[in-house]
């Protein structure tokens, strides 16, 4: 962790970023070089290189939880032994879950099923096909407290199966490249269609040494539950490819196949938009190397909107809040800002504290969400937000009240709601714009993301107050500090799951409008992780 007074003279973002991009690069290896060869030896490609091979050439992958877990277990589940994320294939978006055999052959950890679970999400909230690359040896035994029961666990991953295949109508497919054991069996069988590949392959309820110890019969893996016998004997598969290229080849024609989405039309016209006015790179001199100090959003923005344009609503009210209409590649969004700096009040008015939310701008926001939401118009909140105003002049004015507005405005939404955490995501200011508890579509930070109920210093004045500069607690205080330096880094944030992806400068306008494509394929409702369609519907 990099504490953030030695980054006084540099760019704070560049830094952050930096050491992003070589964490990135050792997640990417997954178990190791031993382990990738040890798959290849197999015959078998690399999670990784599967994805690769299925995604279309020169398209966007966003990665969702790729830190994930990469701080816990000594360093010994990177990425949580899962590759999930979004991408296209065959023209068209998708998620993907990817087990990755060289992580404790693809065991299940308990972080494992979040990561599952939340792809599975993004697939039914955008309706968009979900495409299991199946390679697990199953539960991870010694962490099985944390993967089989609870409301959360792995019978959740098949609970979310049943209700797109029976009720959602999201395409599912399933191919097995390698072991799928014991209950991860129900993933594949659960799905619309399952791939498998000869040689390579098992799916079965119990493997040949289960069979041994439980019937006494010993049986070969491949004549038990292999590639030949679940598609010629059994008929639990559908298709059958003599390896992994084969079999990725099968996917893509599967795909392909598939009938246009519901906005197909007008996905066709997005994409044109007019390069940003400047390059989103200009973010790490726009961002101070000090987080506490004051730029101007129109300047981030300006590297993100088509054109740099945003059209302001209300410019002169609330100005520590901004909204307007603008496009990323196309793609028209409302956006919801924080300002940060100074902000002059009206004539008479005591200065305003950028980066807080105050009950004018509140009331404000407020507004402008329920109208985008009418008008079916996607929502970006990049946040840069310390919290609400406090003081008895906030209070007199009604803030609860203004906030409570907001807060309801934004959960309520019907169209996709996107996040972008530019620097601080604190108190209730973090919930309102769009948190990650109101199920935001997408919720990305860049590296300079700080996620926690309040600053550090702050934290230490609450729990300390006038003991702040006593000696007897300066090292109370300063483990204190440390701490909190620590939890809220956007790595931190990023390895629990509390954002999908950490984005930097250069990809963040390319990712956003990626996102925003991903959104586009479901007319209805975008509330919660799902929403049922009527009963009419499901019972036809």
């Amino acid at each position: 962790m990099t504490n953030s007074g030695s980054l006084t003279h540099q760019s704070r973002l560049r830094v952050l970023t930096d050491e992003y991009r070589e964490l990135v690069l050792r997640r990417e290896q997954g178990g190791g070089p031993k382990k990738i060869q040890k798959q290849h030896d197999q015959g078998k490609m690399t999670a990784r290189e599967r994805i690769g091979r299925l995604l279309d050439p020169d398209t966007p992958w966003m990665e969702i939880g790729l830190l994930v877990a990469y701080d816990r277990y000594d360093g010994q589940a990177p990425s949580a032994g899962v590759v999930t994320g979004v991408g296209m294939v065959s023209g068209r978006h998708v998620v993907i879950i990817a087990n990755d055999a060289t992580v404790k052959a693809g065991s299940w950890w308990p972080e494992t099923i979040k990561k599952m679970l939340r792809a599975q999400e993004v697939a039914m909230r955008e309706r968009i096909p979900i495409i299991y690359l199946v390679d697990s040896a199953g539960v991870n035994l010694p962490y099985q407290e944390g993967v089989f029961p609870g409301q959360y666990g792995a019978a959740r991953i098949f609970y979310y199966n049943s209700l797109m295949r029976r009720y959602l109508h999201v395409p599912q497919i399933s191919a097995v490249m390698g072991p799928c054991i014991a209950g991860g069996a129900y993933l594949p069988a659960l799905s619309d269609v399952i791939f498998m590949v000869e040689g390579s392959s098992f799916m079965g309820l119990g493997g040949p040494n289960l069979v041994k110890g439980a019937t006494g019969q010993a049986v070969d893996g491949e004549m038990l539950g292999g590639a030949v016998t679940h598609t010629s004997i059994s008929a639990v598969a559908h298709y059958r490819a003599k390896d992994d290229a084969e079999c990725i080849e099968q996917l893509r024609d599967y795909v392909a196949r598939l009938p246009d989405a519901e906005y197909a039309s007008e996905r066709a016209q997005v994409g044109t938009g007019a390069p940003p006015t400047r390059p989103p790179a200009e973010l790490y001199d726009i961002l101070s190397p000090d987080h506490r100090m004051a730029y101007d959003m129109r300047d981030v923005l300006h590297c993100i909107l088509d054109d740099g344009k945003l059209d302001e609503f209300q410019p002169e009210i609330g100005q520590e809040m901004l909204c307007g209409h603008g496009a990323i590649e196309g793609h028209g969004v409302a956006v919801i800002a924080n300002q940060r700096g100074l902000i002059r009040g009206k004539d008479g008015d005591a200065p305003r504290v950028g980066g807080i939310v105050y009950t004018e701008s509140a009331e404000k926001v407020a507004f402008f969400i329920d109208t985008a939401s009418r008008e079916r118009i996607p929502l970006l909140f990049v946040q840069d937000v310390s919290g609400f105003m406090v003081g008895p002049e906030a209070e007199h004015s009604g803030v609860v009240r203004a906030g409570a507005l907001f807060v309801e405005a934004m959960a309520t939404a019907v169209v996709p709601k996107l996040v972008l955490t530019v620097n601080h995501a604190s108190g209730a200011g973090y919930y309102a714009m769009a948190g990650q508890g109101f199920d935001p579509d997408f919720i990305l930070s860049l590296p300079t993301g700080r996620m926690g109920v309040m600053e550090g210093e702050a934290a230490v004045n609450a729990v300390f107050g006038a003991r702040v500069n006593d000696p007897e607690s300066a090292e109370a205080v300063e483990k204190m500090r440390a701490d909190y330096e620590h939890n809220l880094d956007a790595k931190y944030a990023a390895a629990r799951g509390y954002v999908d992806a950490i984005v930097v400068p250069e990809e963040v306008r390319r990712i956003l409008a990626f996102a925003l494509g991903a959104t586009r394929y479901y007319r209805g409702p975008h509330l919660g992780a799902f929403v049922l369609p009527p009963l009419d519907y499901v019972s036809s």
